[in-house]
């Protein structure tokens, strides 16, 4: 019976979200107004899916928080909040509503009693026979009009009162659902046993971890041709379903994980064993990270629609460096922006720009034709590391063209970071096999083949262009099988991952032709599938 008392209600109000890549720890305050003693608190706008185990509840000294409890569907057994502001302000239209139609009906009454009284009076006179004809005549006509005056007032105010109440009835059904569905189906909601030792005004502080919320970086390459350095505009994509619309929030995107296992690894012995061989992939191997790009056109995954949130419409690009703060700790990097932001619970992409960019890069072109017959141009970028990157999609814009989308992976060991802007299609590049200069043959229980191709690498440009080129040949994981490189074409041979590969230099026009073979020989009575 210690909290028999009729519940307090009040509405958090959200103002702070740090979300993560794959969660968000959201920050909501309120204030309400507590009697000396225990009482329950709902806390309404909540959101619908969150942690139960990360709920904080912060409050004054003189408030002990003695039970925190969430619920999607709570239905109080007490009166409904009067004092919340959607329920205050349909029965204040209810009341007022009402009060004119009970003036309509007054004003009725009256022209109907005064209807009356001139029948009356009528008859009273009809009977008079002190009156002559023109005084009766005047008589006649003033009760016929005032009689048409009347009657057509009643029904103007007939029509009136109709009007008022279909408002009546569609306020009714408004509260309705205000004070019934309200509770049933809105957001989530905290119900607070407390215990306060002074009544007064209490504010608190809440904060919890929601899993219906994630972040992605995204960036904007844009370049004006290789001899200009790279404009990125560093972003993100917000996505959050979490049951309530952040209005204004202050906003911090985290790398960080509040999710993951923070137990430490612990070694077990480690037992080689047998298996089948694993041949090379026919696939290039150690393609130069970031050059698969997509075509231009190419939409949002996951079918997310993108949705542009601006601040603030004054602001320029060049302005949004100076509300954003890079915090590098020392297991993720957070970016603490000033702006407001709105992000609707609607599962869309929502664009936030955090920081722009300018890198310094040097250009070259790379080309890979046996997996790709197209040249990249890559921008090489050096010292990398102090610009706090994070893996992710980039749109690349060059000579003020979309080109595509590329990856950026700022994750590996390399001093450079080679970022792909695109294909060039004025570089051209064919491989082909020389029929004449290829065969099997058959050497007692062996098989003998042989490869080779010839590449052309011809530049239609305008100008020189430095082009690095590779290919590859294949490596052998069983000593029956052996393999010879028998012409390499004055390539860089790597033995080890069987790459090759040439740093040329094309004058304007200029072609030039390498021939690659090598020879695979292995037992006749097998097959290599990926030869």
């Amino acid at each position: 019976m210690a909290f028999a008392q009729k519940p307090v209600f009040t509405t958090a109000k959200i103002k702070a979200a740090t979300v993560y890549f794959n969660a968000a720890e959201l920050t909501q305050n309120t204030s309400v107004n507590l009697p000396a003693g225990t009482s329950e608190i709902v806390i309404k706008n909540i959101a619908n899916n969150l942690n139960q185990n990360t709920i904080q509840i912060g409050a004054p000294a003189s408030v002990t928080v003695l039970s925190v409890q969430f619920t999607n569907n709570y239905i109080s057994e007490f009166e409904i909040d009067e004092s919340n502001p959607a329920i205050k302000k349909v029965n204040d239209s209810i009341n007022w509503v009402k009060r004119e139609i009970k003036r309509i009906q007054i004003l009725n009454n009256s022209n109907k009693q005064t209807i009356a009284l001139l029948d009356n009076n009528q008859s009273v006179s009809g009977t008079n026979t002190g009156l002559n004809v023109a005084e009766l005549m005047k008589l006649v006509e003033y009760s016929k009009a005032k009689r048409t005056e009347l009657e057509n007032t009643i029904v103007d105010l007939m029509e009136k009162e109709e009007f008022w109440n279909k408002k009546l009835t569609a306020l009714n059904n408004k509260l309705a659902f205000n004070t019934k569905n309200e509770e049933k189906y809105s957001t989530g909601k905290l119900i607070l046993q407390v215990m306060n030792d002074v009544a007064g005004n209490i504010p608190l502080d809440i904060t919890y971890i929601t899993n219906s919320a994630i972040w992605k970086p995204f960036y904007d390459l844009r370049a004006e041709s290789i001899k200009n350095p790279i404009n990125m505009m560093y972003k993100a994509q917000v996505f959050q379903n979490s049951g309530i619309d952040w209005k204004k929030v202050k906003l911090t995107l985290s790398s960080g994980n509040p999710n993951q296992n923070n137990q430490a690894p612990q070694l077990q012995p480690w037992f080689l064993t047998y298996s089948q061989p694993e041949y090379i992939s026919n696939a290039l191997q150690g393609k130069v990270s970031g050059i698969q790009v997509a075509p231009a056109g190419s939409g949002p995954k996951d079918g997310l629609r993108e949705v542009i949130v601006t601040a603030d419409k004054k602001l320029n690009k060049s302005d949004i460096s100076r509300y954003t703060s890079i915090n590098e700790n020392q297991l993720n990097v957070s970016f603490d922006i000033d702006i407001p932001y709105d992000i609707l619970s609607n599962w869309k992409a929502h664009s936030v720009a955090l920081k722009e960019i300018k890198l310094p890069a040097t250009y070259t072109y790379y080309a890979a034709p046996k997996g790709d017959k197209e040249a990249f141009l890559l921008a090489e970028i050096n010292d990398y590391s102090k610009y706090n990157l994070l893996p992710g999609e980039a749109n690349i814009i060059f000579e003020g063209m979309y080109v595509g989308k590329t990856t950026i992976n700022p994750n590996q060991t390399a001093d450079t970071l080679k970022l792909s802007m695109g294909r060039d299609k004025k570089i051209a590049i064919t491989r082909e096999k020389i029929a004449d200069k290829s065969g099997t043959k058959f050497l007692s229980s062996y098989k003998e083949q042989t490869f080779t191709y010839d590449i052309t690498v011809k530049n239609n440009k305008k100008e020189e262009v430095e082009i690095t080129l590779e290919d590859q040949y294949p490596l052998s994981t069983d000593k029956e099988i052996t393999i010879e490189l028998t012409e390499n074409g004055k390539a860089k041979v790597n033995q080890e991952t069987g790459k090759l590969s040439w740093n040329l230099k094309l004058s304007p026009n200029e072609s030039k032709k390498i021939r690659i073979s090598y020879k695979v020989k292995y037992p006749k009575d097998k097959n290599i599938s990926n030869l």
